[in-house]
């Protein structure tokens, strides 16, 4: 029999996140873990407890789930995020899948799509909600910059974040533990992937897509 998909869910609103663990372990596919109520705590134990899936809200303390998915990647890089939050917003989707989730789900959804969710990223796809999927295919058929910021990696958002903030070459380098000529390759692939011709009109696609960043 095949073991039972290992979830986590990590919200700062108990009662919220207790009616997650509740509706999810109802199907037989699914087990709940451990429910947390900060992101620290879990960053603490993510990599003893190595979930399939992790339900992570953007909104929680004292990490924000945009800054936790980094380090969840690091400590457990087999687990598959999927975001939540009350927010409907394009651009917040974006950027939870541009930082690395493989899903984003509204609060507004109904149980049976987050068994979808995590259904489909399990089988390695990305899932949006139904709720903001529409926004998203509109801009991608209207703004074709807005879809290859998707084929970025994690590293390269990461030195698109640190050019955005003023960085050197390197600075970034020292920042990351590379060397300069290595930033200045991972620079070439994110301006070739894009389109681009130089890193001031980088920043000010990224301004455009991600002014959170």
């Amino acid at each position: 029999m095949k073991n039972k998909t290992t979830i986590i869910i990590v919200d700062d609103h108990v009662l919220i996140a207790e009616t997650w663990a509740t509706l999810i372990g109802l199907d037989p596919r699914f087990s709940v873990e451990k429910v947390y109520d900060n992101t620290q705590t879990m960053l603490d134990e993510i990599a003893a407890v190595r979930p399939d899936i992790v339900i992570l809200d953007i909104n929680v303390f004292p990490i924000s789930g945009f800054d936790a998915v980094e380090p969840i990647l690091k400590f457990s890089p087999s687990s598959r995020i999927i975001a939540v939050s009350m927010h409907n917003q394009l651009s917040f989707a974006k950027r939870m899948i541009a930082k690395g989730a493989k899903g984003y789900v509204t609060k507004n959804s109904p149980k049976d799509e987050m068994y979808l969710a995590i259904e489909e990223v399990m089988q390695g796809r990305t899932y949006i909600c139904k709720e903001i999927s529409s926004k998203f295919a509109d801009a991608f058929m209207t703004d074709d910059e807005s879809s290859r910021l998707q084929t970025l990696t994690q590293r390269e958002m990461e030195i698109i974040k640190l050019l955005k903030s003023g960085l050197t070459t390197d600075e970034i380098a020292a920042k990351l533990y590379l060397s300069p000529r290595t930033v200045d390759t991972h620079r070439g692939k994110i301006l070739k992937k894009l389109g681009l011709k130089n890193s001031i009109s980088l920043i000010k696609l990224i301004n455009e897509h991600f002014p959170d960043l």
